[in-house]
């Protein structure tokens, strides 16, 4: 019997890293694709080190690449025969004013933050659908961001990505669950990566940066192993941290002008 497998995008470093580690503590196979050879060469090291049977399968993989995704994909379904979790991790983040930001990096974020989660979720849909037809259940787990709850300034284009995450999953929770698939997204505040070092919001300044990428792996583990009263409810959104469930709670319950007046002293302006 093949063991359960996952796809990880951005696995070289940071919470895709952290993620694949994860798994594999628990013996799984791991698909691990990035751009860095380097990082996912010692992350396959780090990963024998442990001695749980684990094992990994990688490749280079730019996520903005279609054909490419799916391929890696293919490849993958291949040689293990499944498909259970997907994690579209991989992203990039720009801050600062949004007009002083220059267009062509704006496209480049909107890019590898939009596309390259639709390029994945549309190589993942039939092996994921696959393996839930054969073994009961498969997930997606994506990337989201509590830039998702309000509009981030100095984040603008970041969070409008993250926004976008938040709508796809709703809709393809929806729509795949008949399948036996189940969407869900992450919603993590500011993580201590390379990610956010040298980042200066006034978000940044007023929240801290304050989470690991251990924090955010643990919680998607957690989430796609929901516990009875998440999957009674079933949860599609998993704030992470506590700074994040305040402000993703608050957000539910408070009045629109309310959450705007918070998120701009947050902010700063």
């Amino acid at each position: 019997m093949t063991s359960p497998t996952v796809l990880v995008t951005g696995a070289a470093a940071g919470i895709g890293r952290a993620t694949a580690l994860r798994f594999a503590r628990e013996g799984w196979t791991v698909g691990a694709y990035d751009i860095d050879e380097a990082g996912l060469a010692t992350l396959a090291t780090e990963v024998e080190a442990l001695r749980t049977g684990a094992r990994v399968v990688s490749g280079t993989l730019d996520v903005r690449d279609a054909e490419a995704y799916a391929a890696r994909a293919a490849e993958l379904v291949d040689e293990t025969g499944r498909l259970d979790v997907l994690v579209n991790n991989a992203g990039i983040l720009l801050a600062g004013q949004f007009a002083e930001i220059d267009v062509a990096a704006h496209h480049r974020e909107i890019d590898v933050n939009v596309k390259g989660v639709v390029n994945g979720l549309h190589a993942g849909f039939e092996p994921l659908r696959a393996t839930a037809a054969a073994h009961g259940s498969a997930h997606v787990v994506n990337l989201a961001s509590a830039s998702a709850i309000y509009g981030q300034a100095e984040l603008a284009n970041y969070s409008a990505t993250k926004f976008f995450l938040r709508g796809i999953t709703e809709a393809l929770d929806l729509e795949w669950g008949r399948h036996g698939v189940r969407v869900v997204a992450m919603w993590p505040l500011f993580v201590q990566t390379a990610m956010t070092q040298g980042v200066h919001t006034g978000t940044t300044d007023s929240l801290g940066v304050n989470l690991g990428a251990d924090d955010v792996a643990t919680a998607i583990w957690d989430a796609v192993h929901p516990t009875r009263a998440r999957r009674l409810v079933h949860q599609v959104h998993f704030p992470v941290g506590t700074q994040t469930k305040a402000m993703a709670l608050g957000a539910r319950f408070s009045p629109a002008w309310l959450t705007r007046r918070v998120n701009k002293r947050f902010a700063g302006v």
